[in-house]
């Protein structure tokens, strides 16, 4: 018999569904969780946040440029066997960016560089260029920590086929980046870096200085791309970061509601889901979309701070770099939603990028290309379409209809920056 032929026979009885209490039950829990909800539901602002710095071509400066620069350097990690890669990606970003500004490249390597690298990457460019090499105690496993275990915890990792996680050097890299890196001695006297990988290309001209617009807007996070974290790959990490969070009494940013996926279960069931991977104490958990690192710009005193020094060191003794392969990117992400407010954070709309085959396209600015500009034309004469709308600067992404690549998870994090969005986008963001 059918639940709805039976519903008369259970009224006549009596039957739960006239019982007040579990009325009375069903309705404080479904306000409980809605009000538990609504605690991470990122209010619209009053105004755009995080617009371009520019929505059109700019003039070239002069080169050398005349106007001041920021005391700012291009970082490349790479290994004496990506030469050519690393070559071309030097002829990139010059081609698009540093043939006008001349911004010094630092390259590291945990090996001492070969001639055939110097050659290489010295042929692609004008900069000044220095090949510094990464201090051992900064590319091997922590004192304190059994490396056997290690080593067979990554070995395990890559049996299951966990992206990447099957290489100790790429462990050391992970960690190297989340922590390390900001303490070369090399970068100590810079305070902005752009990070720059092998084998990535600038598909539009950036003809303005994104340091100096970066310190002059109150910045200091920029990136291009946001993608959803691969699960396996960091399971406790949200669960520390949050647990560090509330020992030194953090509030909660909009930036960091913008990560967190509020939990529809009621109280008190709601912390069993504290046992499940990537949730906190309390159930909620992190929605894994987080900036992708391998492009960013932003300000090295950000990371060299007290606060980011501290979280780092309370991750560096969980030993999840290893015993887990927690990804730098997805550090920096909840560092930056955690300690950074939403309008110093900065999305490069307008940066035509691509690394392996993710990629972000902008579509160029109608009327906005500066066809007259000799500076420009010297670096090319033609590009795609322009489209209403549009932000980009002479792009040229191979005749792309998609601007950007399909996992991205873009509106996740502009959430706490963007303003007059449809209430069903907003409806959206709230359940999903």
């Amino acid at each position: 018999m059918s639940f709805l032929h039976r519903l008369p026979r259970l009224r006549r009885r009596g039957g739960w569904l006239q019982s007040p209490i579990l009325w009375v039950i069903g309705v404080a829990c479904l306000l409980e969780v809605t009000i538990h909800a609504s605690r991470y539901r990122v209010p619209v602002p009053p105004r755009e946040f995080d617009t371009p710095f520019y929505t059109s071509c700019q003039e070239p400066p002069s080169t050398p440029p005349e106007t001041p620069r920021e005391n700012a350097a291009i970082v490349m990690l790479a290994r004496n066997q990506e030469a050519e890669q690393a070559a071309k990606s030097v002829r990139s970003i010059e081609q698009r960016f540093n043939r006008w500004f001349r911004y010094p490249i630092v390259f590291l390597n945990d090996e001492p560089w070969n001639d055939e690298f110097k050659e290489a990457v010295n042929a692609s460019t004008s900069a000044p260029i220095f090949f510094e090499l990464v201090p051992k105690e900064q590319w091997t496993f922590p004192s304190w920590m059994d490396q056997d275990a290690a080593r067979a915890s990554i070995k395990d990792q890559g049996d299951r086929g966990i992206l990447y996680a099957g290489k100790e050097t790429y462990h050391h890299m992970c960690r190297f980046f989340s922590g390390n890196f900001y303490q070369v001695e090399a970068l100590k006297k810079y305070k902005w870096y752009w990070r720059l990988e092998p084998d990535v290309e600038f598909s539009c001209s950036i003809t303005y200085d994104p340091f100096v617009e970066m310190a002059r807007h109150n910045k200091v996070y920029g990136f291009t791309i946001s993608l959803w974290e691969e699960k396996r790959t960091c399971p406790s990490l949200f669960r520390e970061v949050s647990d560090w969070k509330e020992l030194k009494g953090i509030p909660s940013t909009n930036l960091w509601k913008a990560s967190v996926d509020a939990s529809w279960v009621p109280w008190p069931f709601r912390s069993l889901l504290s046992w499940f991977s990537h949730r906190d104490k309390s159930g909620d958990g992190w929605n894994l979309c987080h900036y992708w690192s391998n492009f960013e710009i932003a300000d090295l005193d950000f990371f060299r701070g007290s606060k980011y020094q501290d979280l780092y060191q309370h991750l560096e003794h969980t030993g999840g770099f290893y015993f887990e392969r927690w990804g730098d990117a997805a550090v920096h992400s909840l560092a930056v939603n955690m300690l950074a407010e939403p309008h110093q954070v900065h999305h490069f709309a307008d940066i035509g990028y691509r690394h392996d085959w993710y990629y972000q396209c902008p579509a160029n600015a109608p009327g906005g290309q500066l066809p007259e500009s000799k500076a420009l034309n010297e670096v090319q004469s033609t590009w795609a379409e322009e489209i209403p709308g549009g932000v980009g600067c002479r792009c040229d992404c191979d005749g792309r209809r998609n601007r950007n690549h399909a996992s991205y998870c873009l509106n996740k994090l502009k959430a706490p920056n963007t303003a007059h969005r449809p209430w069903s986008t907003w409806l959206l963001s709230f359940i999903f």
